[in-house]
């Protein structure tokens, strides 16, 4: 590792593309080091430390780093099948090292007989991959192709899209549960800290109980990133002794926000739009404190915004 650190400091890259390139190279001494029992700083990367290697690691990173994409999405990793021949010896498909990068990654084998994903992939990917599954919702903007060498029974190739993925359509798990024993303070509280947690909503419906007690139905809608922070807010935080889940989907219109200057000064605007509507809304907090500052009612400084639009 240190000789790989003395290589990638003396490269004629921005810092952050260093720092990417050896978080790379650390994720594989991690892996190596856990399968060969043995300390990081004795890791020897034979393959992985060739200087063909650690250009293509560094032209992967320099690329992310120019197209800054907001989020990076993986289908799961084709693995290939068989048997490799490494510096170790003869090694099954995937290797030891390639493999373990892979844990809690989806990956499958298949039919293809030799290594479709190397160690030097296989970081990579863990790296910069937010999440793993089918492609989303996008428009695409630009496709591109890198092509290997080997001849396999399927196309030899990497494909990268790069767009802009559309706010609708969104996959969400909803979860519910009851109450009856909690004041309206504690579930207002409760569904501060559910929020604050990753929360998408968070919402009551009275219902009635056993032995015909009154209480509450509470909804909360998250996605599924957030789960544990979620499940772990909802039980420190209410009475419930279980809750029901279940994946489900939610559509909503593509929101943004815009100042305008009025003769108030400035103030938000929320505008929702899609499937050929459109929606605006002042910001209440800014209506509230115009009204407050120039002792109006909250009706009338709308009708005023609205007259200035």
């Amino acid at each position: 590792m240190h000789d790989i650190s003395h290589v990638v400091e003396a490269l004629p890259v921005p810092e952050r593309v260093k720092k990417d390139v050896l978080a790379v190279y650390g994720l594989i001494a991690d892996a190596e080091s856990r399968v060969h029992g043995v300390p990081v700083t004795e890791i020897h990367f034979h393959e992985v430390g060739a200087m063909d290697a650690v250009a293509d690691v560094t032209a992967v990173c320099l690329l992310m780093e120019r197209l800054a994409p907001d989020r990076v999405a993986a289908s799961p990793v084709h693995v290939g099948s068989g048997q490799v021949r490494c510096a170790h010896g003869i090694m099954p498909v995937p290797a030891p090292a390639t493999a373990e990068l892979l844990k809690g990654i989806p990956m499958y084998g298949g039919r293809i007989r030799g290594e479709l994903c190397t160690p030097t992939g296989a970081a990579l990917v863990r790296y910069f991959a937010d999440r793993f599954g089918d492609m989303p919702v996008m428009e695409a903007e630009r496709i591109g192709y890198g092509m290997g060498r080997k001849e396999f029974e399927a196309a030899n190739c990497v494909r990268a899209v790069i767009g802009t993925e559309e706010d609708r359509g969104q996959k969400v798990v909803e979860l519910r549960f009851n109450v009856d024993d909690m004041t309206g303070e504690e579930i207002s509280f409760a569904a501060e800290r559910i929020f604050e947690a990753g929360a998408l909503e968070v919402f009551t419906t009275p219902v009635m109980m056993k032995k015909s007690r009154p209480g509450l139905l509470v909804t909360v809608l998250f996605e599924e990133e957030s789960r544990e922070k979620v499940l772990e807010a909802v039980f420190r935080n209410t009475s419930t002794i279980g809750v029901r889940e279940v994946e489900t989907r939610r559509t909503v219109l593509k929101r943004t926000e815009r100042s305008m200057e009025t003769s108030f000064g400035t103030v938000r605007e929320k505008v929702s739009e899609g499937f050929g509507a459109v929606r605006r809304k002042f910001e209440f907090d800014d209506v509230a404190r115009i009204a407050r500052e120039q002792d109006m009612e909250l009706r009338a400084v709308r009708r005023v915004l609205e007259g200035q639009e």
